[in-house]
């Protein structure tokens, strides 16, 4: 039987013990290293060649799609699953268009995460049942360049963008930032022009790969 070699990293300790011990119960799969943060990830990767990253999305140092990323600028024969309390389809995107094999929930029945390991090992892509619909229904568009980007956005324009990503209306946003609905429509449009997409949804998941914004900061 082969045997899987998997690194994992979320920054919460009883999270990464309860999904070491029952992946390391499945008896085909050995969790070689963990890290909670992104940056020491990176390091254990390199230091223990691993066939699988298990990576959450909101890590100190660097997130999931960052080091997603990193792995695939590099060429690095590891797969990459997600596995994260984020169900929002921007960071779904963000994280598959960065070069992620699957996405996963936390709430996913023990069997359901480790079954989506061996996919992911064999070659297969893993989604949660969760947000393959909406994942498909939005699709995904090639990888974001830096260079796409027509011009910087303002302070302001990223400020919006930031808001919006958080999930507040145009009038949410207005009262956060004390200018009108209208005012908080114009930016979007800027920002939609200068990132060359047409919807919320499109430019939160482009400039999370430009590295304009951290994600959100919600909890787990």
């Amino acid at each position: 039987m082969t045997t899987i070699r998997v690194v994992l990293a979320d920054d919460h300790a009883v999270v990464r013990k309860g999904i070491r011990d029952f992946l390391e119960e499945e008896g085909d799969i050995e969790v070689l290293a963990e890290a909670s943060d992104g940056e020491t990830v990176k390091q254990l990767i390199l230091e223990h060649r691993p066939d699988l990253a298990i990576l959450d999305i909101r890590m100190p140092g660097a997130t999931g799609i960052e080091v997603t990323s990193w792995v695939r600028e590099r060429d690095l024969p590891v797969k990459v699953l997600i596995l994260t309390a984020f169900d929002d389809t921007p960071f779904v995107t963000a994280a598959l268009q960065a070069g992620a094999n699957g996405y996963v929930l936390k709430n996913a029945d023990a069997d359901q995460i480790a079954a989506a390991v061996r996919s992911v090992f064999h070659g297969y892509a893993a989604l949660d049942p969760g947000i393959t619909a909406r994942v498909f229904a939005h699709g995904a568009a090639a990888p974001a360049k830096a260079e796409s980007l027509i011009e910087p956005l303002t302070e302001r324009e990223l400020a919006v963008l930031v808001l919006a990503a958080r999930g507040l209306t145009n009038r949410g946003i207005g009262v956060q930032l004390a200018i009108s609905d209208r005012t908080v429509q114009n930016h979007l449009a800027n920002v939609y022009a200068k990132l060359m997409v047409g919807s919320r949804t499109e430019a939160v998941t482009k400039a999370i790969q430009l590295g304009l914004f951290q994600l959100p900061e919600n909890s787990e």
